[in-house]
């Protein structure tokens, strides 16, 4: 049985977040209104999540000094990871002496920083299609990679980064240059070191959520969200929507290639499993073992959005997964390089029927920094999609006069 004190008393059940932008923030929400004392880490000042939370601590959640004096002067009950750039080595350590429960477990946490450790995972131990692949550590590694294993077209990744940063094709050798430096600038920590993967010939996309949670027995069960689709532009979601419709012989061989991924990496919590689509053939791309950001469409398309149910599953509650209408969601950018701008057209996006809204409140724009999300719902999957493209761009970031 699950037991809930009083948040900022002796009794309270504690849960820190390390990194708290948009997604984090809506956890935060949910853990929230649940009863629990939440403490936010970001990196820098103000983040979302920072807003909302009871706790906000900034610092740099990639230094084992400062994590491990962080975790043990708050003493949280849950340290849950909601971003790549960790030092996981610390969060191993303070969970094997027993000092701290990890979502959903160091390990996962420490698999899932890089894209090495998930890839060799899937695709070496557990046997899971995958594009065919390479891990590069210089200029010289990528072109002899391309040239005997991956080919042309390919896509260039750093092993650490977060929304397509540095990632870029490769259609021809004139390219790599450019893709290899790319990839060292879009890297979250300065680490030389790249997957090159092959084109798969695939028709779509799709995030499948996955929730580890407890059933009455106390067991851990299984629960699969409806697939959601996706646009991506230079690797970072544009926008999703949900359900995604497949042939349910391939949303099978997904929902399995999902379970024996998210089964290896054990705990609770949601797993954002990403896979490519062809027919019914079935490819595994990354997992994350978190909220997703092509999830953020739950928000409108869910009973319980992938933040409550990360929020219940963590915390031995139950959960469901049900569909409550089709929806989508479409990303509202910057546009703009500035602190503390406005946001005009907000009364005009939301006279757009059946949309909502999410300013996630960054206190500093970039032009291509997801500021904002619009949502909608209707029963026909495509007039949402249409009504939440223009409820974002009727939303104008602008300059502070």
């Amino acid at each position: 049985m699950t037991t809930i004190g009083t948040p900022l008393s002796p009794s309270a059940l504690k849960v820190m977040l390390l990194g708290s932008g948009e997604l984090g923030k809506e956890v935060l929400i949910a853990l929230q209104r649940l009863g629990v004392e939440t403490i936010a880490v970001d990196r820098y000042a103000n983040a979302p999540g920072q807003q909302v939370a009871h706790h906000a601590r900034t610092i740099t959640m990639s230094d084992p000094q400062q994590l491990k004096a962080l975790i043990e002067a708050e003493q949280p009950d849950l340290v849950v990871p909601e971003i790549e750039a960790i030092a996981t080595s610390v969060l191993e350590e303070l969970e094997a002496a027993g000092v701290v429960r990890v979502i959903p477990t160091a390990r996962a946490a420490r698999l899932t920083m890089d894209r090495e450790g998930i890839r060799r995972l899937a695709a070496e131990t557990l046997g899971v299609p995958t594009s065919p692949y390479k891990f590069c550590d210089s200029l010289q590694e990528l072109q002899a990679a391309i040239d005997d294993v991956v080919g042309y077209p390919c896509v260039v990744k750093p092993v650490m980064s977060s929304s397509g940063k540095g990632q870029s094709k490769i259609d021809e050798p004139d390219d790599i240059r450019q893709a290899w430096d790319y990839a060292m600038e879009g890297g979250r920590v300065n680490h030389h070191r790249v997957i090159v993967e092959g084109f798969v010939d695939f028709d779509y996309e799709i995030t499948l959520l996955t929730v580890r949670a407890l059933n009455a027995d106390g067991q851990i069960q299984t629960h699969f969200c409806e697939p959601i689709g996706h646009t991506q532009l230079a690797g970072d979601y544009v926008e999703s929507w949900q359900p995604y419709p497949m042939p349910s012989v391939a949303l099978q061989k997904a929902q399995a290639m999902a379970q024996a991924v998210t089964d290896d990496l054990g705990g609770q919590g949601v797993f954002g499993v990403e896979f490519f689509v062809k027919g019914d053939q079935v490819w595994f791309s990354e997992v994350s073992p978190r909220p997703h950001d092509t999830g953020l469409v739950t928000l409108i398309t869910q009973w319980q959005s992938e933040f409550e149910l990360h929020a219940r599953a963590i915390l031995g509650l139950p959960v469901n997964t049900a569909l409550k209408s089709p929806g989508a969601s479409a990303v509202i950018y910057g546009g703009v390089a500035a602190e503390g701008v406005v946001f005009e057209g907000v009364d005009d996006a939301l006279r757009v029927p059946q949309t909502d809204l999410r300013l996630f409140g960054k206190p500093e724009s970039f032009a291509t920094r997801r500021m904002g999300v619009a949502l909608a719902y209707d029963s026909d999957v495509n007039i949402a999609r249409e009504r939440a493209k223009e409820a974002a761009g009727l939303i104008k970031v602008k300059l502070v006069n």
